[in-house]
């Protein structure tokens, strides 16, 4: 079974995504963009055959199985529910929406629909990670202790760029602490507490945050992340008897390997030569639907609410707040 894709949002992130999943054997069919001149010029970039001017008329196309959506963090859930909404498979690009409510409307949305849904968070899908999780599972480096994880990129101090725009989901957190964020909720489960330091521009948003989350049976997990700063950008997960350090940049194909409690290398792993993890997310929600199990995948739809969840908090405790936040609640005065 050949499912067809579509594609809604012309940016750098769905480009990236398109090129690599066509030149894997990706069938795209169809390009939504809120132009018809910019769906136009996408379709003819990629040999996609139709182009919509608008994302409406993008979801009705019958020839559409599945929608990739890679529009701005703030549309992110208005989006996948208009894609849901047409009885469409949804793959939504990472963080999956604004705030962890968003999420639970979009994931309970496709369970009534009976439709896949899953978060574009290509990390999840990396043959390596894969190899990790089983060695972890074998208990190779003992209990489970700590997760550190960076994610550093300088990237454009334009006021008016999304990045920057707390309209738009813009910041630290939602780009790039997701990362390291969905890395540790992968490795050591949604954490029981959050402990967040952080950095507000001018514009409202997080530059760059600090988290400490602590995790079931007292493992911890300490991510940083910044938008305005360079690092290394490694991980390692600590146990009792060892650990795995994942080399830079350790949420692309990299080099690993595995240590001893003395310090000393056991195994070494190269993925560099590995696909990107673009067409493995793609393949995994082809999968989910040709199975039939919609929600059987190496994103959980409620380890993506976990993480959002987490990042909700977050951001509460450094004092930033988008459109999409719930009110602040009142406290009732004693009678």
């Amino acid at each position: 079974m050949t499912i067809r894709w579509g594609v809604i949002g012309t940016g750098g992130i769905a480009r990236s995504l398109v090129q690599d999943c066509v030149a894997a054997g990706v069938d795209f069919v169809a390009v939504g963009s809120r132009t018809q001149d910019r769906a136009a010029a996408f379709a003819a970039e990629f040999g996609i055959p139709r182009a919509h001017g608008d994302y409406a008329a993008l979801v009705a196309d019958e020839q559409v199985d599945a929608v990739y959506i890679a529009t701005p963090h703030s549309r992110h859930a208005e989006d996948a529910l208009l894609a849901i909404a047409a009885g469409k498979h949804v793959l939504v690009e990472k963080a999956f929406t604004i705030t962890a409510a968003e999420a639970r409307r979009v994931v309970d949305a496709a369970r009534r629909a009976d439709v896949a849904v899953m978060e574009a968070m290509w990390t999840r899908f990396l043959p390596q990670m894969a190899m990790i999780r089983e060695m972890l599972a074998e208990g190779r480096i003992g209990r489970l202790r700590l997760v550190e994880a960076t994610h550093h990129q300088a990237l454009p101090t334009d006021p008016t760029h999304r990045l920057n725009d707390p309209a738009l989901g813009g910041g630290a957190i939602l780009d790039l602490g997701v990362y390291p964020i969905s890395f540790a909720v992968d490795v050591l489960g949604p954490p029981t507490s959050v402990l967040a330091a952080g950095t507000v521009s001018d514009q409202g948003v997080d530059t760059q945050m600090g988290l400490v989350l602590t995790h079931a049976g007292g493992a911890q997990s300490m991510l940083h992340f910044a938008l305005d700063v360079r690092s290394p950008n490694t991980a390692s997960v600590i146990g009792e008897d060892g650990r795995i350090d994942l080399d830079a940049t350790w949420y692309t194909p990299t080099t690993w390997r595995v240590r001893d409690r003395d310090g000393r290398v056991v195994e070494e792993y190269d993925g560099r030569e590995e696909l990107t993890g673009y067409a493995h997310e793609v393949r995994a929600v082809e999968a989910m639907i040709t199975s039939g199990n919609h929600e059987r995948g190496a994103m959980d739809p409620e380890e993506t609410i976990a993480v959002m969840a987490v990042m909700d908090e977050a951001r509460r405790q450094v004092g930033v707040r988008y459109a999409a936040d719930e009110p602040p609640k009142r406290s009732r005065r004693a009678r």
